[in-house]
């Protein structure tokens, strides 16, 4: 297929990357902690952790890990938040030759027992706050090595003893728990500092992560990343970043406020910050706004990756005006769609332009995005990146033309091999030519720009017609009044399907019928809502990403009908 979209690429920008340069995701790091020994990698409530350490550290807990008796391959659970512990556990269990597999922190037990179980996982990473949550569940795991990790033992002195006590004491963070046979994660750094960490040559395909998907559409699936995987997709970061990072030698610091367990801030600040030797700022608790405005106050940020939710916060809080954004570089926009009205409201106070780009837990996770240095909104999801083919299917399969709707198919060398242990579920999604079927769907123009339309089980149909959440979204989230809100199709026996949306006010006098007015001057008949429900607040997941399913099964409620 030709290759359109390489014509739009900004010069510079290789059409192709070599996802064989390094041979593991272990050699980029080891070089990063090599290169960048001196430089801080890590920065956590004040406290730095330098590459060198880093390097250290990790070889310590990787021999400690290696003790344990594991096999090469085994799958080792991380339920951490942004602390300092997670670079250092993630980089140790890879470089003991063994599989991370992510664990949302605030997983319930059923969530929790289902990825343990499924993943293998023998042993786990887990911060005390969450460690009575794994008691629950741990007799019917395959878990045999536990560690736990406090919010302040990394910080050391009298500052980390008093965020302990404070955390378990005056917050009461911690529930009781016993887990007998755990040791604390200090104790087993101690211990695998009198061991020595055994070098394991690991192979392209050799599995680095397992990383669940959200369940936001389904049954939550392991996808299999390999270290290829992760090497292809930190270099088309980096091949990506370039226009707009430029070639200084100065160490970048970049934004961490997304969860590390979540795929996107994996790749966009652990692995890629790595590789450009940049200081990651760790932001555990970014539903904490006037708390992170705080932490962002502190440093000149180069880069902001985040979620659409994430910056509207940021740029409606009031003391966000008072933060210095000259150093800022580039801001990056994924996970959702990003609004005209949030990306305009933040171009105005930065200087800088949300770049949206796309990508899947299934796809490492970046695919497209638009160019780094852009400066105005695009209302799309950008271009392929390099060494990425993207072709739009119809429902047989087949590419579609130009300008048509149709699911978004991805072929390159960071997707996925397939979902962890279902062949089944990997038939579903893979092409025989070796394409992933996204589940989204998109248009392409003659530029090879990508416009998602939507998620094709979040597509509402009225009366035959197809209504696109997310276009209702993006005009409603416009007006004024509205700080955010959700689209969702409910049952209808006369359309068949209706629209409801749930609105979060920013306007505490915003009413329904002012609401509705606004949504009949904006869409033809069969898109404008049939339901309007003010919330004070939306269900997300940990990432901040609007959850339409929990909205869409919830048993009705008495709301406003338009007349």
């Amino acid at each position: 297929m030709e290759k359109i979209w390489l014509k739009s690429y900004p010069p510079g920008v290789p059409a192709d990357i070599d996802p064989d340069r390094y041979r593991s995701l272990v050699q980029l790091l080891e070089e990063a902690f090599h290169k960048y020994a001196d430089r801080n990698a890590y920065v956590c409530m004040d406290k730095f952790l330098t590459y060198a350490e880093l390097d250290a550290l990790s070889k310590r807990l990787g021999a400690w890990l290696q003790s344990r008796g594991m096999k090469p391959g085994a799958r080792v659970a991380v339920m951490l938040p942004n602390v300092l512990q997670y670079p250092i556990a993630v980089a140790a269990i890879l470089r003991a030759g063994y599989t991370v597999v992510n664990v949302n922190p605030l997983y319930t037990p059923r969530e929790l027992e289902h990825q343990l179980n499924d993943s293998g996982s023998e042993a786990i990473i887990v911060l005390e706050n969450f460690a009575n949550t794994l008691e629950q569940v741990l007799s019917k795991t395959r878990v045999k090595h536990i560690i736990v990790a406090s919010m302040g033992e990394m910080l050391g002195g009298l500052k980390g003893m008093l965020v302990n006590f404070v955390v378990r004491s005056v917050k009461k963070m911690v529930p009781p728990f016993s887990l007998p046979n755990a040791v604390r994660f200090k104790d087993a750094l101690s211990q695998g500092g009198r061991m020595k960490l055994t070098p394991v040559e690991l192979q392209p395909s050799d599995v680095a992560f397992l990383q669940y998907t959200g369940g936001t559409t389904g049954v939550s699936k392991g996808a299999t990343l390999t270290h290829r995987n992760l090497v292809a997709n930190v270099l088309q970061v980096e091949a990506w970043s370039a226009p707009a990072i430029g070639q200084s030698q100065e160490a970048l610091t970049v934004v961490c406020a997304l969860p590390l367990y979540h795929i996107f801030a994996l790749t966009a600040c652990a692995l890629w910050g790595a590789r450009a030797g940049a200081l990651n700022l760790l932001i555990p608790n970014p539903r904490d706004i006037p708390g992170f405005i705080k932490e962002l106050s502190k440093y000149k940020i180069n880069v902001l990756p985040a979620v659409n939710t994430l910056y509207n916060a940021l740029v409606n809080h009031p003391q966000f005006a008072s933060l210095d954004f000259s150093a800022l570089k580039v801001a990056n926009g994924g996970g959702m769609a990003v609004q005209q009205a949030v990306n305009d409201k933040w171009l105005k106070a930065t200087g800088k332009s949300i770049v949206e780009a796309y990508g899947l837990s299934e796809t490492s996770p970046l695919a497209t995005s638009n160019p780094a240095n852009s400066t105005a909104f695009s209302g799309t999801i950008g271009l392929p990146v390099s060494s990425t083919d993207v072709t739009i299917l119809d429902d047989d399969g087949q590419p579609v033309a130009l300008g048509q709707a149709g699911e978004i198919a991805i072929r390159g060398p960071q997707v996925m091999v397939g979902y962890w242990n279902r062949p089944d579920e990997t038939a579903k999604v893979m092409t025989p030519d070796g394409y992933f079927k996204t589940g989204d769907v998109g248009v392409m123009d003659e530029r090879g720009y990508v416009k998602i339309v939507d998620r094709k089980k979040d597509m509402i149909l009225v009366s035959g017609f197809n209504v696109y959440p997310n276009e209702l979204e993006g005009v409603i989230a416009a007006h004024p009044g509205v700080l955010e809100c959700a689209c969702v199709g409910v049952p209808d026996e006369h359309s068949g399907e209706a629209v409801k949306v749930f609105v979060v006010r920013k306007d505490p006098n915003l009413t329904v019928d002012q609401l509705m007015a606004y949504c009949k001057e904006q869409f033809t008949g069969y898109k404008k809502p049939k339901y309007i429900e003010f919330r004070n607040e939306l269900p997300k997941t940990n990432v901040g990403k609007i959850l339409r399913r929990a909205l869409r099964d919830e048993p009705p409620a008495a709301v406003k009908q338009a007349a």
